[in-house]
């Protein structure tokens, strides 16, 4: 592989929804364009693109591949971006370097979810779109029936550029309504044919409206059509490509990957109308000093660390020392590489604005900037979208125990959309992802990559205890006799609620009862004592106590000794106060479309949450709520459910309440079981 100046790179994101064929298209395009000599197949596992053992195994995309391949004098990077939701921190990373975008329809099912949210965020991006109906030659496939659920759910204007020949089994070519060109296929390759006379009415119809979305793209060109005149060839191309890089116009194209049934034709679009890194760049970055922003990490067992990148400014060149600007530390660059899923291609430098690879960067994460150390170049990262389920998971082993921590640290450097968190109260290791599928193969990847087992369990909820009311004059008193020295502690304690801190601890002793030198030694058991409360052993909290009260031996007494007698002046005392189980109650944020408010809203009352107010956002309703955490730990997967995969959300610690009667019976019961277990 050559190295290829900017204007002649395509920087492509292949997108959809999971299932409508990237891959297969991926495969395609690369075996029409001579890296391969047969087409692989997703369910044979033997792809380029899906080349990772889980994708193998799941036979779907799983992580963000990159193949570079040539077509026409051409450089044209596909990044075959996932899309299950589940691995939608893909899709961030990816948006962030794609140049347009592919977006890929079945011609069964037409407008997807994922098609939808991924459309939403290329519009936040103003990404360039170009569409491909896929699946043409299964049954019930509709090109027109697709276009129109497009027309329905989505943005911008949806321009048919080629219409079908044929229909389900019997598609077997397209008519090119830009150059006005019919084509049927045989074997993946494509012979010119006359326009099917069945098609004449259709085809008029259809080029018409592609010429009054051209003539848009342009303001001399609208005054044009407005006043009746045609437009040339060149101008309708011209007028096209304007509107595809404006981001309003969306060509759309037809196919079937898996026969390669069109592929060819993509290509020739891609190149004639994707813009180039220069048009939507500023292209006077190309001759600044180097600025890298890397996109997408993988942890490689064998290789180590890869890091994906784009060159957003100058040149990138291999055998140098670059500066990463975020976190300040040089890094050694050494072979620089395009990808052609897991092949490296080695280049002797990578123009403005291409994409490519770099092994064993040993500081540097994804989002961060490789750049010149006098530059002062600190690029924009990337936002991904915040992992909102949690679950516990625990070593099979004591070998996996001591193996697990680094291991997961070198996940989250390749994912940042995954969080690992030892819980200090219920002392669980806590991981939290995108979904289920995520957690899932989050788990197997340990296993397989680091050789660390470990397996879910059920998660604890960090209740607290605290008392709604207050004791008097309680006493706690430690005496034993055993020969020779003997232990003698005694206090007397209030215990009182304190709603403005978690622990208050002071003493009005007067006269001596309690020498000064014992009353640290009180405290500190009584600190102690808060950790285990009496109810279900959790903590103790919004408590002040006050020694007020007591005697001791002038032999026998020792610090140990009032410890002692302070635990049981505290155990009592709380038992007289009215102990009750307090639970965390979190802030909710529910961002859904407008239709599923009602459903969302008896949801969140099934799971004794509160609505507390809502807020309009375009056609989005954002509520508010509260809602206990006990009940919210698998909130990603109901909401999912309740949306179709439209629906998110967001939630943080608000405060802790009063477990209700009911519930709080049945958490002490299973507390006092698993301690009896222990």
């Amino acid at each position: 592989m050559k190295v290829y100046p900017s204007a002649k790179i395509r920087n492509i994101g292949f997108v959809s929804h999971q299932g409508a064929g990237k891959t297969t298209l991926t495969e395609a395009l690369i075996f029409n364009t001579g890296v391969t000599s047969r087409l692989g197949k997703v369910d044979e596992g033997n792809t380029i693109a899906d080349y990772h053992p889980e994708e193998i195994k799941r036979k779907s995309t799983v992580n963000t591949s990159l193949v570079a391949c040539e077509w026409k004098d051409h450089k044209i990077n596909v990044l075959d971006i996932p899309g299950f939701s589940d691995f939608f921190g893909e899709v961030a990373g990816s948006l962030r370097v794609a140049d347009s975008l592919v977006m890929l329809f079945d011609a069964v099912a037409g407008t997807e979810v994922s098609t939808e949210i991924i459309w939403e965020l290329a519009d936040e991006h103003k990404t360039p779109i170009i569409a491909f109906v896929n699946k043409m030659d299964r049954e019930n496939a509709d090109f027109y029936k697709a276009i129109d659920t497009m027309k329905d759910k989505l943005t911008r204007n949806i321009v048919p550029t080629q219409l079908p020949i044929g229909k389900e089994s019997g598609f077997c070519g397209l008519v090119d309504l830009i150059s006005m060109k019919a084509y049927k296929y045989a074997g993946g390759k494509a012979s010119e044919v006359a326009i099917p006379d069945d098609m004449q009415a259709d085809v008029a119809k259809y080029r018409e409206m592609m010429i009054e979305a051209a003539a848009e793209g342009e303001d001399e060109l609208t005054m044009k059509y407005l006043d009746g005149e045609e437009l040339t060839q060149e101008e309708i191309i011209f007028g096209l490509h304007e509107g595809v890089a404006a981001g309003s116009v969306v060509p759309v194209l037809c196919g079937s990957a898996l026969n390669n049934i069109g592929a060819d034709k993509l290509m020739d679009m891609l190149i004639d109308y994707a813009p180039a890194p220069t048009k939507t760049m500023d292209a006077a970055l190309a001759d600044k000093p180097v600025a890298a922003l890397v996109f997408k990490t993988m942890a490689d067992p064998y290789v180590g660390k890869i890091s994906m990148f784009k060159v957003m400014q100058g040149k990138m060149k291999p055998d140098c020392v670059l500066y990463n600007s975020n976190k300040q530390v040089d890094e050694k660059v050494a072979a620089i590489s395009s990808m052609q899923g897991k092949t490296n291609i080695a280049l002797p430098e990578l123009a403005f604005g291409d994409i490519g690879m770099v092994a064993k960067l040993t500081q540097t994460s994804t989002g961060d900037t490789l750049t010149t150390k006098d530059s002062g170049v600190v690029l924009d990262g990337i936002v991904f979208p915040e992992p909102t389920l949690t679950i516990a998971i625990a070593p099979k082993s004591k070998g996996d125990e001591d193996k697990l921590g680094s291991a997961i640290n070198r996940l989250l450097d390749e994912d940042p959309t995954l969080r690992y968190e030892k819980n200090v109260e219920t002392a669980q290791t806590l991981l939290t992802g995108m979904g289920e599928a995520h957690l899932n193969i989050t788990i197997d990847r340990l296993q397989r990559k680091f050789g660390v087992e470990v397996t879910p369990i059920e998660i604890k909820v960090p209740y607290r205890e605290t008392i709604k009311g207050s004791a008097q004059k309680v006493e706690g008193k430690h005496k034993k006799q055993s020969g020779g020295h003997g232990q003698y502690g005694h206090v007397v304690i209030d215990l009182a609620p304190d709603y403005e801190n978690d622990f208050t601890f002071e003493e009005k002793i007067f006269g001596g009862s309690v020498p000064k030198q014992y009353i640290p030694a009180v405290e500190k058991g009584m600190r102690e004592s808060v950790v285990e409360g009496i109810l279900a052993g959790f903590p103790v909290t919004n408590v002040k106590i006050t020694l007020i009260d007591g005697s001791y031996h002038d032999v026998d007494s020792s610090e140990m000794a009032f410890k002692i007698a302070a635990n049981m002046a505290f155990k009592k005392a709380c038992e007289m106060a009215k102990p009750v189980l307090l639970e965390p109650i979190m802030d909710v944020e529910v961002v859904v479309p407008e239709q599923y408010m009602g459903d969302i809203m008896s949801d969140m009352n099934t799971k004794r949450g509160r609505i507390m107010g809502m807020d309009k956002e375009g056609k989005r309703q954002i509520i508010h709520a509260q809602a206990p955490l006990t009940e919210m730990y698998r909130y990603a997967i109901d909401l999912k459910s309740i949306t179709q995969g439209r629906g998110k959300f967001s939630m943080k610690f608000a405060k802790y309440e009063e477990v209700p009667a009911s519930n709080a019976d049945k958490i002490i019961a299973a507390a006092k079981a698993a301690k009896e277990k222990e």
